[in-house]
């Protein structure tokens, strides 16, 4: 073996050890940071998902070992959707007129379609969604700016059976 591919094998093995010392699954923060310091005093307990989405069950299903709604499913759903500051920008607060809409379809924004997979018939819960799984750069005009993170009280009244 000649001297140049030794040293290109070596090059090759420290670049690979390199790659293995770093956390496999470590993302960056979705959350702008003014939103994260008011986020994380506010939730202290929030749990985070892989995506950056935030979550605090506030009643847990009464059958935990139930099912979560799969892509594809008729969900629905009452929610109170408020900016940061606590300014309500929509709701669907009553069984008479809940939101129902199809998970993984285009319906909802990115944030929803995650957190309702992972919830089951009966929860509430406070979703925090970053900029990026909400509206983003663009916001919806006139009630959510642009890079706005958004908070939801919701829960997960029922779902279609498969």
């Amino acid at each position: 073996m000649s001297l140049s591919a030794v040293r290109r094998l070596t090059f090759l093995f420290a670049a690979l050890l390199s790659l293995g010392a770093a956390p496999l699954h470590a993302q960056r923060e979705k959350l702008p940071m003014a939103d994260l310091e008011v986020v994380e005093k506010r939730w202290p307990n929030a749990k985070r998902t892989y995506t950056g989405l935030r979550y605090v069950v506030l009643q847990p299903a009464t059958d935990s070992t139930s099912a979560t709604p799969a892509e594809g499913t008729k969900c629905t759903v009452l929610y109170k959707g408020m900016l940061l500051d606590g300014t309500v920008f929509d709701e669907s607060p009553n069984r008479e007129s809940p939101l129902t809409a199809r998970i993984g379809r285009g319906e909802l924004i990115q944030g929803w379609d995650e957190a309702l997979q992972r919830m089951r018939r009966g929860e509430k819960w406070i979703l925090i969604v970053p900029p990026e799984m909400a509206y983003g750069s663009r916001g919806r005009p006139p009630t959510i700016g642009r890079n706005a993170t958004l908070v939801f009280e919701m829960e997960l009244v029922d779902f279609e059976k498969k």
